[in-house]
């Protein structure tokens, strides 16, 4: 079957943006959700399930975070995973860095980290002003070479070693609990299984992927699974044995073996994406597919800003087509919107994009 260009950006589209189902089973579909803090207008996990989840409003998934069977980890980035998801990633060995800047290092005194189990063992829950106020650890040294609640710093170490969950959020602030795992596995097939699952569920998440963003994503399971980095190399090449794959103008694609593209075509619809979102989330695909450059510009000074601050991608049929800046002000939606080339002059366009703008506002809660 010759597969062309037009048949990758359709395949993308389709098999990420499924029909909308329950929260619980969107999640269990998709295994991890990455998450960010800003909110503009609602926070990256929010924009990213709306698509997915009928009726979703932003804040669901934090409202609901205690019955949906999830956790707060760190996958490929952090996010929220499945249960099942990250029992495949724990116990992270205490021998375990991960690379600075990216999550905190969990290298802490020993005795420091007992005595802080301990404590919120004998509370059950606690909020991090509460370890603070028992424990007085002052404040540490950052990556960026500031400074940061010492406090902060050991229970996002623990966290991510996987000795404390998120049990909840307290304004946004987590609270923690004991984590309790089973032994490290000691079988190297056991090992090879469980990495090359959580291969097979990022890559499920990400597909169609060329080679290097293949490579590129699955090397992120370092961070996963800091106990077998030295294995990720070999991972990646099995994967790319279990996977289809196919030469689109030049370059390589990987998809899971039983898909493919083809079939019927996406529906007339406008989607304004999630930097984040699965769809956009590689910027090499992403050019690759849609011909130009795309780049999250929260952190870029202002007068160095192309599209703005928190673009949102305009999705329309296969193609995304500019990009769109959604605010807040006096209980009011605004929308400044951007194109590539020029703005469709098609009627459906304006229908739809009109559509989704509603939607937006149902989401945010500012309708009736």
């Amino acid at each position: 079957m010759s597969i062309t260009a037009e048949d990758l950006r359709w395949f993308t589209v389709s098999r990420s943006l499924f029909q909308p189902t329950t929260l619980k089973r969107a999640l269990q579909r998709m295994g991890f959700v990455q998450a960010d803090p800003i909110r503009a207008p609602a926070r990256a996990q929010d924009l990213i399930l709306r698509h997915r989840v009928k009726n979703y409003r932003a804040g669901d998934l934090e409202r609901r975070y205690r019955e949906l069977e999830i956790e707060e980890d760190f996958f490929i980035n952090y996010g929220f995973v499945t249960r099942e998801v990250q029992a495949l990633m724990h116990p992270r060995s205490n021998r375990c860095v991960p690379a600075a800047g990216l999550v905190p290092s969990p290298r802490r005194p020993r005795k420091r980290a007992q005595a802080i189990l301990e404590f919120v063992r004998e509370r059950g829950e606690v909020h991090p002003q509460e370890v603070d106020e028992h424990f007085s650890h002052g404040t540490v040294k950052n990556y960026w070479g500031g400074t940061s609640n010492a406090t902060t710093h050991f229970l996002d170490g623990m966290h991510y070693q996987g000795l404390l969950r998120v049990v909840r959020r307290d304004k946004g602030i987590r609270v923690y609990a004991v984590h309790e795992h089973g032994p490290l596995p000691s079988h190297k097939e056991e090992c090879q299984r469980r990495l090359d699952a959580l291969a097979d569920i990022a890559i499920q998440i990400y597909a169609p992927l060329p080679l290097p963003s293949l490579r590129f994503l699955l090397r992120r399971l370092r961070y996963a699974a800091p106990q077998w980095e030295k294995d990720v190399a070999s991972a990646i090449q099995r994967a790319k044995q279990r996977l289809l794959h196919a030469e689109v103008d030049g370059v390589s694609w990987y998809w899971p073996a039983d898909e493919g593209p083809g079939g019927s075509v996406g529906q007339e619809t406008v989607y304004l994406l999630a930097p984040f979102d699965p769809v956009v989330w590689d910027r090499d695909r992403f050019e690759l597919l849609w011909g130009w450059e795309y780049r999250f510009e929260a952190y870029t000074p202002a007068a160095k800003r192309v599209r703005g601050y928190y673009a949102l991608p305009i999705l329309w049929r296969d193609r995304v087509i500019g990009w769109a800046n959604l605010a807040v002000k006096n209980g009011e939606l605004q929308c400044d919107f951007g194109y590539v080339t020029v703005k469709p002059k098609e009627r459906a366009f304006d229908r739809e994009l009109e559509a989704e703008v509603e939607r937006m506002k149902d989401f945010l809660r500012l309708k009736g």
